[in-house]
């Protein structure tokens, strides 16, 4: 006899046996045991969930000469023809391959006929989001009206495409993706029925690996053991099928990515590809790790929550005290965008490699979780006490003084006036047009005025008890040493420049009065005080 695979070999046969939808099964045995079964259902949810083998129970069990407790005795005679597949009772129909009106329409001529043994027809169409308009309006009617001995069962992954006045008149039942431990347990009692011996951490990452769905875990399981047959299956033999990286890699490589360390990075990249990894496994495995990170950083105890070993769970301590919130963010949101990509794609590790630089090198990016992830370098090597200047011709970027840089001399230059100030102010849009990078963004959102000594005052606008990047800019002694000599190159009169952060005891004329002149340059118009 021919092996059988293992889902086909251990297809549920009454409702007991299907396992992680008891709100589904329970609710249909009561209906069977209470004879109050409805005349068309819609089974939906993703792959592998069961829909189609809960239709065949539900088949089984409207049709049994001897239900038990609202499940088909599977002894009877109508239960045996229903399994084999001969039954003239029970039709199956793929959506898929016979989606045209002509084929409705002969369903809907055999429906007219009442059963020939047995009580209910019953029509099971599966993937039915694939039927055609005309074939959807043909069934329509006869769904709506069917004789008393017929059910429809309709089953589809896509319950977006079925057309609401199909949905109206089913009853739906939505089936859920199985969890874990649910997979877990049944994949080990199946080993204990084969007499396999297989490790529960292995089954625990076969039943990961299956994303929610029993029938692809089950053949995950299948290829595991043919290819150790007759040896015990382990949890590095598992890895080794599935081409998947163990937790202490994601670790390594996390640690390379946060030490900014490309060729490290690269490098593990490269080790992984001469294994043999799955590129796409990786990808998805390592988005799943980042996600534990952000879990353990957001609460220290998640050992019951998270699914993993002890030791992984200490690399996964020390790792969140090593990167903060927004940078591991942004780790998340680039390998994210990097699973949409990959799947496609014929240049896997090409796109990977490009991933891997921009975790490492944030000045790749011009967004919001990037810049944060800049300034956090920029104070890191300050904090070692290497000086910073801001070169003119890297995009805005700062980098590491050098011995090339030399000393800085700076020429003795008069004291601007407050009315040079005051005209400052009203050219301030060419100020902020010759800047650069993080400097030129953070000058857009700051007023410029002239206070009571004279000096260029940028005032600026910071929600209470934080700091955005651009007021951490405009407060920060090297920022405004850039700006002063900028201005000195501009003008050729020395002028200090303070920030000021905007609130109510901010001078209300002062403010007023350069807001005036300030947004009339801006504007090229007259403005009036009524006006303002």
């Amino acid at each position: 006899m021919s092996y059988t695979a293992l889902y086909r070999k251990f297809r549920p046969q009454e409702f007991d046996d299907v396992k992680g939808q008891e709100h589904i099964v329970t609710a249909l045995s009561n209906q069977v045991k209470a004879n109050r079964l409805g005349h068309a259902y819609l089974f939906t949810g993703t792959r592998g969930t069961g829909k189609t083998t809960v239709a065949k129970i539900l088949a089984k069990a409207v049709n049994c000469e001897n239900p038990v407790n609202g499940s088909p005795c599977n002894e009877c005679e109508s239960c045996k023809r229903i399994a084999e597949g001969n039954s003239m009772n029970v039709f199956e129909i793929d959506a898929a391959s016979n989606n045209s009106v002509s084929n409705i329409r002969d369903i809907v001529e055999e429906v007219a006929y009442a059963p020939t043994e047995g009580k209910y027809k019953v029509y099971i169409i599966d993937e039915v989001h694939m039927l055609s308009s005309s074939a959807f309006a043909a069934l329509l009617k006869t769904l709506e009206e069917p004789p008393a001995y017929v059910i429809f069962i309709l089953a589809t992954t896509e319950v977006h495409m079925i057309p609401i006045t199909i949905l109206s008149r089913c009853q739906r039942y939505d089936f859920r993706r199985i969890t874990i431990d649910t997979i877990a347990a049944r994949l080990q009692e199946l080993m204990k029925k084969e007499g396999i011996v297989a490790e529960e951490k292995a089954l625990r990452y076969v039943a990961k690996a299956g994303d929610g769905s029993m029938r692809d875990s089950l053949s995950l399981l299948d290829q595991c053991i043919a290819f150790y047959l007759g040896e015990e299956l382990t949890y590095d033999k598992v890895l080794q099928v599935l081409g998947a990286v163990d937790n202490e890699i994601f670790s390594n490589l996390l640690r390379r990515v946060i030490q900014r360390d490309v060729t490290g990075a690269i490098a593990q990249l490269e080790e992984m590809v001469t294994k043999g990894r799955d590129l796409n496994q990786f990808v998805i495995d390592f988005t799943w790790y980042l996600r534990n990170l952000m879990l353990v950083k957001s609460d220290t105890n998640m050992e019951d929550v998270l699914e993993v070993s002890t030791e992984h769970m200490k690399l996964l301590k020390e790792e969140a005290k090593m990167v903060d919130d927004e940078t591991l963010m942004r780790y998340i949101r680039i390998f994210s965008e990097l699973s949409n990509q990959i799947r496609q794609s014929s240049q896997k590790r090409v796109l990977i490699e490009i991933a891997l630089v921009k975790l490492c090198r944030p000045q790749m990016e011009a967004d919001y979780d990037s810049l944060v992830d800049r300034v956090q370098v920029m104070e890191d090597k300050m904090e070692q006490g290497i000086p910073m200047v801001a070169p003119s011709n890297n995009g805005g970027g700062i980098a590491p003084a050098t011995e090339n840089n030399g000393p800085i001399q700076k020429r003795e230059l008069p004291t601007a006036m407050p009315e040079e100030v005051q005209q400052l102010c009203r050219s301030w849009k060419q100020i902020v047009a010759n800047a650069t990078g993080l400097l030129r963004q953070a000058l857009t959102t700051a007023l410029p005025t002239v206070n009571e000594k004279g000096e260029l005052e940028l005032v600026y606008d910071e929600p209470p008890g934080s700091k955005t990047i651009n007021s951490s800019l405009l407060s920060g002694e090297s920022t405004r040493a850039d700006l002063q000599r900028m201005i000195e190159e501009q003008i050729g009169k020395e002028v200090t420049v303070v920030t000021k952060v905007n609130d109510t005891n901010i001078s209300g004329n002062r403010l007023y009065t350069n807001a005036v002149d300030y947004f009339a340059q801006q504007s090229n118009i007259e403005i009036e005080e009524e006006d303002f």
